[in-house]
This record gives C-alpha cells, structure tokens and sequence, in this order.
C-alpha cells in the first residue's frame, strides 16, 4: 500500500524540473516589460511554444508550454531591497514517443537550466547596464 501511494506521487513528477533565482537590481515592472516580449521567449526558448496562463504584472507571468516540453513555465518576481529577485521555475515533460533515457533527462535538465540562467542573465544585464557595482539603482533614489 505504501509502496503503490509512493510510486503513484512520483509519476507525478516532471522529468524536467528547474528552479532558480537571480538577484535584478530593478523595479518588478521594469523586468516585466522585458518579460512580456514574446520575440524575447521565442529567442530564449525556440524550442518552446508559449501560451501566457497569467500575466501578474510587476510580480510575473506564467505560461503554459507546448513544442519540444509539455508542461508549465512562471517566472515570478519577488521584490527584495532595491530590486527583485527573479524566480525562474519550469515543470515539464519531453514529448511522449517512447521513453527517453536517464542521460538524456539529465542532459535535458541541464540544457533548460543553462536557458534559464541565460534569460535572467539577459534581463540583468540590460536593466542594469551603466550602473557602477554597489551603487544603488537610479530607481531607488528617486
């Protein structure tokens, strides 16, 4: 009985699962301006079709994937000091023609990791870009 609640709770888990965060030295509003391109998600996921489920705004936005993963993406925005802290989270699945193997999902975890980190490092560096290390934001001083 155990055993059958335990191996049903984990087909419920995605096989591709990332969760990360970045520190942006910006308003929530001005990393959702960013976050609202659809030319931006198709050039940081091309291989993903993405259908927003929810746009929260200055707090994020979350979508619904389809394309080469099935499943859900949300990028929420969690205000902290004199900026916020871009949580990146993606719950999917490959496509379901077969099974695919332990290395293949590792290497899938990865891949979506290393899109993710890039997206928020994109979107850190273009609201941050002429602002000196430890200089507060231009934001916060008005």
């Amino acid at each position: 009985m155990i055993h059958d609640a335990l191996s049903t709770t984990l087909s419920r888990v995605s096989s591709i699962q990332v969760a990360d965060q970045t520190f942006v030295a910006a308003p929530g509003a001005a990393v959702a301006d960013v976050l609202s391109g659809p030319n931006n998600w198709r050039r940081w996921w091309p291989d993903l079709a993405l259908d927003v489920r929810e746009d929260r705004g200055d707090k994020g936005i979350r979508w619904s994937v389809s394309g080469a993963l099935t499943g859900t993406m949300e990028v929420w925005l969690e205000p902290s000091l004199d900026g916020v802290i871009l949580h990146y989270f993606l719950h999917a699945e490959p496509p379901a023609q077969g099974r695919i193997a332990p290395r293949q999902v590792l290497a899938a975890n990865r891949a979506r990791r290393v899109a993710g980190k890039n997206m928020s490092f994109e979107v850190k560096a273009r609201l941050e870009d002429g602002r000196p290390a430890g200089v507060a934001p231009e934001h916060s001083t008005s």
